[in-house]
This record gives C-alpha cells, structure tokens and sequence, in this order.
C-alpha cells in the first residue's frame, strides 16, 4: 500500500546531513511496513529489534560506543553488519526509553548507519523521560492514518488521485467525476484510513470484513490501557474514548462523558488518550496573528478521534446507511463531516511536524459564531467552514471575517470548485469553496 511518506522517507535517507529519525504516530498506522519497505526498496539490508517481543534486546546497548553495539548486535543475529548497507529499525523502543538517549552516539560517532526508531506510546516516553534526550542529533516524523488521496491509490483509482492534481479554480470539474468522488468521500468517511481496515476493503469489498477490522483495532487501543502504567482506573479510559465520537464538533465537556467522576480524573484520561494520538485536540484561539497557539484558551477545546473509520464504527455508521451526500448532515447535526475535515487538514502538515489544529468562537448573548477550524498558509490565518451539504448559512465566516479584516476564507463542502468575492455591507473577502474530495489540494490551490 503506498504511503506518501515513503518519499519523506527515501529523502532523508539519502540527505547527507542525515541524523537518527524517530517516527512517532498511533498504533496501527503502518510505522513497521513503511521503514521495511524503505529497506527493501532502497536495497538496505534490515536489522530489527522490536523491544515489546524481546526486551532482553535491551542488553544490546549496555555500551556507549556504537561500533561494540553493532558487534553485540551482529553477534546477535549471527552475522556481522556493515553500517553502509544496513538500516537499523528499533521498534516500540518505549519500552525502553532510555535507549533514545543513545542515538546521540550514533548520530556523532556513525553517522553512516541509518537508524529509525518507532514507538505507538513513544509520547509517554518523551513527556516523562528521565533520561537525556539527544536534542539536535535525532530528527522526527508523524505518522497519521490514510488521507483521502493515498486511500483512492489503495482501492485502485490512482486516475481520480491524478485529477485532482489538475484541478484549478477557472475549470468546472465535470459533474460525473465529481459525483464519482463524491461517491469516494463517502466510501472513505466509511471506511477510514487505517491500513488494515483499507486494505481489507480494497481487497474483498466486504463490509463485514471492513467492521470486523475496525472493531479489532479498538480492542487493541483498549488492551493498550493496561500499558499506561496503571496511573489510571480503564473504567475512565473507556469512558472518554466512547464519548468522544458523540461530542464531535462541539466543546469537550467532562460532564458528558460522567457526571458522577471528578473532572481530573477524566481530563487525565483524555490526556493519555492525546498522548497515544487515539484522539486529538482542537484548541480554541483568538485568531488574531500567527503563532495560532500563543493565543490558545486550553481550557475550551474539541476532540477528534484518530480515524474517521473508527469514529463511524463507533457511532455504527456503515457505508449502507449514507445514500447521498445529505445523509451525512443526519449524523450528529454533521459533526462527523467536521471530523472528516479535520482528519484530512492533518494530513497536510509537513511530516516533520506534530500535526495541531485550532478553532474560533465568540461567545456574545445574541452574537455568538464559532470557526470550525483556523489554519496557517505562508503569514496567512486562513479560516475554514465546514458544511456537511451543499448549502448553508455564513453567518459565523461573515462576522470572523469583518471582525479580524481578513481577506481570504475557506469553505468546504459536497458542492463544486468555485472561487467568489463576498461583498455584503463592511464585508469583502475571496470565499474558496472547495468539495471534501479536494482537501488534499488545499495548499497549492491557495496559491493559485
């Protein structure tokens, strides 16, 4: 299954400044294929050590001197290795965090061996580390799930993926493609884009298969529970991660969640559910400038879950349910459009960093408007509406806009590429309406 990072990936495997990558990202999203498929493509001879089946591997590094380590190592493995056609893939090294101090060695003393290290609760490891982390001498990659794009390339429709590329503001997409991707986005809000979960459906079209799947990969976020070090009771975990699909796009209230537990106990749950990306947080800010965060309020936030596939799954949303675009209005007032969206602005980020979305509201009695999400582009704050249909009200994008003076809006939607002045009293600004499908686009089509 191609991943658009594989190219990320190559890169910095040939760079010449190359230092160890550490590639952080839920379970599940395909961290261990991708760095076996960049030693098999790049013909490098794989050495991995996966601490979470062998932690007497530990044992391995009980030196600070890399050419010992790789002499244990080879000696390990009954073989010796040569650092110049070798990758070394560590993988769920939060088991043994300590390690991660040890690729400063590496990156100062052989810099030749690439070395790729991989944790699904890496984040755990990093917060609270004890140790001292090699800060410079390691570089890092986010791994998120299947953006719509490579989900069209998985399922076999690489030609829609080439179309889209082509798309600008002065063509009109011809109605029976656009339907077709229509179509696409609503297999994709379905289906997710969890590799296990696309491939089951790429490759047998069974709903059953694809359901299956994804209720598999919940039971696995919850096994991961007990991995949390105990600092939480599950009952709480479970609690939070079940809520999250029914708070979709709109403020995160503990109370919902339980009314009968203590709001710390819960906030800590959802924090290690941020921390293991099984969610993430969308904080509310004041839009006024960049940086986004230096004018976040932590204390109103929405969440969304990892996968729009698993968020559906939850909610027992399946593919037989959505006829037409409209359908998706029905599920929770289109809150699950917005967690579409959201999934699929993440994806845009470049992959050395921690993807992070924000949201506006105003909260005036008679006057309140709320921004569904607010995004940089170049020196740009760049707010985005989204609407579940094909129609809908402004109202909220036509006060932000007249209040902050912003030129440029972003709408997206079922509806077609089209790119409109707004002239409505004190306000004018370009509205950018773009169908979900072209999400992916966003960046270059802000620039055209």
């Amino acid at each position: 299954m191609k991943r658009d990072r594989s190219a990320f990936l190559v890169s910095w495997l040939q760079s010449k400044g190359r230092k160890p990558l550490v590639v952080r990202g839920a379970r599940q999203t395909g961290k261990t294929w991708l760095v076996r498929n960049l030693a098999q493509s790049e013909k490098k001879e794989l050495v991995e050590l996966n601490f979470e089946k062998r932690l007497d591997y530990e044992s391995l590094f009980s030196s600070n001197d890399p050419q010992e380590i790789l002499m244990v190592i080879g000696a390990s493995f009954g073989k010796k290795i040569d650092p110049t056609k070798t990758l070394l893939f560590l993988d769920e090294i939060q088991v043994v965090p300590k390690l991660l101090g040890k690729l400063r060695w590496f990156a100062e003393e052989m810099p030749e061996l690439p070395i790729i290290a991989a944790g699904s609760l890496l984040d755990f490891a990093l917060g609270e580390h004890e140790f001292s982390m090699p800060v410079g001498r390691i570089s890092y990659m986010y791994l998120e799930p299947l953006s719509f794009e490579e989900f069209l390339e998985a399922i076999g429709k690489s030609e829609l993926r080439e179309f889209l590329r082509s798309c600008e503001w002065n063509k009109k997409i011809p109605e029976v493609i656009h339907q077709e991707l229509i179509k696409r986005v609503k297999e994709y809000l379905v289906i997710g884009g969890m590799p296990a979960v696309v491939s089951a459906w790429a490759d047998d079209k069974d709903l059953s298969l694809v359901n299956q799947t994804q209720f598999d990969l919940i039971s696995t976020y919850r096994d991961d529970f007990g991995k949390y070090r105990g600092r939480l009771e599950v009952d709480r975990l479970e609690e939070v991660m079940t809520s999250i699909p029914h708070q979709l796009g709109q403020k995160f209230v503990y109370k919902t969640v339980n009314s009968e537990v203590s709001s710390p106990s819960l906030k800590q749950a959802l924090s290690l559910l941020t921390k293991a990306r099984v969610c993430h947080q969308v904080v509310r800010v004041a839009g006024n400038g960049l940086p986004l965060a230096a004018e976040e309020n932590e204390k109103f936030f929405k969440v969304l879950f990892l996968d729009c596939g698993l968020c559906g799954a939850s909610l027992g949303l399946t593919l037989h349910q959505i006829n037409s675009v409209q359908d998706i209005i029905m599920i929770n007032h289109g809150a699950v459009a917005e967690q579409l969206a959201g999934q699929l602005l993440r994806s845009l980020f470049p992959p050395y960093l921690s993807p992070s979305l924000y949201y506006w509201m105003r909260e005036e009695k008679g006057s309140s408007a709320e921004i569904d999400y607010l995004i940089q582009h170049e020196n740009q704050v760049i707010p985005v509406e989204v609407k579940a249909g094909t129609t809908g009200k402004l109202k909220s994008l036509h006060l932000f806009m007249e209040s902050k003076k912003k030129s440029l809006a972003v709408r997206i939607y079922s509806g077609g590429l089209t790119r409109d002045p707004i002239n409505i009293s004190k306000i004018q600004y370009d509205l950018l309406s773009l169908p979900f499908y072209l999400i992916g686009q966003l960046p270059r089509l802000l620039t055209l």
